[in-house]
């Protein structure tokens, strides 16, 4: 099923579509993808978009979308795809607790052998000129952003408002703080002032966890190459519209810093994590 023009945007911005994924590995399960490339010509580089519990709703294929006008080819990843792989939900309570409900059934190695299954189809999918690759999340999909920035190939990670990272991992284990010394490629992390699920704690060890990974890199590391943190005005879910904390100027300034972050990290002649 193929929309065009891609919603909300110009009939010549991109090209969006399902794409199914088969597995390759005897630990992986088929994949429902919604896959969103430029209309005018090649990627400069791919990324990968991992959803709210929500599933890959009209919101998620809209971000994936604007990604593809804005030059880069992008493929969201179902991260239920074991237990509710077709789900697209709104934002009410119900459908909020149903999401909830599939994610307290995943488990870090599978949800990471997904989107390692997802980030060697889309590098297929890209000219050898476009062969870095982001990766941006939302809600539990930051949260699962982060754990994905250490897999090889993740140059360049945006991880909006993943909760709960301080306390554990999905399925069980340590904090998937843990992970952020193993990253590669750059980390930025973005949450809003009144998240009341990243509270001060959470906030203060993610700026900890990333300051510390930073020292440790080489002294001659350019500065796009730092982790960040960034804290906007809003609560959870600023940068959706659909969600009632959203925040206009907040998403506007997070938007800006996933392009800005993008373009510093992604295509040609940038340096690329696990080249």
């Amino acid at each position: 099923m193929c929309r065009l023009p891609c919603a909300g945007l110009s009939p010549s911005a991109c090209v969006a579509s399902w794409q199914s994924i088969d597995p390759r590995r005897p630990d992986e399960v088929p994949l429902r993808c919604w896959w969103a490339r430029p209309a005018d010509g090649p990627p400069r580089a791919g990324v990968l978009v991992l959803p709210e519990v929500f599933g890959l709703n009209g919101w998620i294929q809209g971000v994936t979308e604007r990604l593809a006008a804005a030059g880069y080819a992008a493929l969201a990843v179902p991260l239920f795809a074991r237990t509710a792989p077709d789900l697209e939900l709104g934002y009410g309570p119900d459908e909020l607790a149903l999401g909830r409900s599939h994610k307290e059934r995943t488990r870090t190695d599978q949800l990471l052998a997904d989107v390692a299954l997802a980030a060697e189809w889309l590098q297929e999918q890209l000219p050898p000129a476009a062969a870095g690759l982001g990766c941006v999340g939302f809600c539990f999909g930051g949260h699962v952003a982060l754990l994905a920035a250490s897999l090889p190939g993740v140059a360049a990670t945006v991880d909006f408002y993943g909760a709960g990272v301080r306390s554990g991992r999905p399925g069980g284990g340590p904090a998937s703080l843990e992970v952020v010394p193993t990253i590669g490629g750059t980390l930025l992390c973005i949450c809003g002032k009144e998240d009341l699920l990243i509270p001060a704690a959470d906030v203060a060890a993610i700026e900890t966890a990333l300051a510390a990974a930073n020292a440790a890199r080489s002294a001659d590391s350019p500065a796009g190459w730092l982790h960040r943190l960034v804290v906007l005005e809003g609560g959870h879910g600023f940068m959706c519209a659909a969600r009632s904390d959203h925040h206009p100027a907040s998403a506007e300034a997070g938007w800006s810093l996933l392009l800005e972050t993008f373009a510093q990290q992604l295509g040609p002649d940038r340096h690329r994590a696990g080249a």
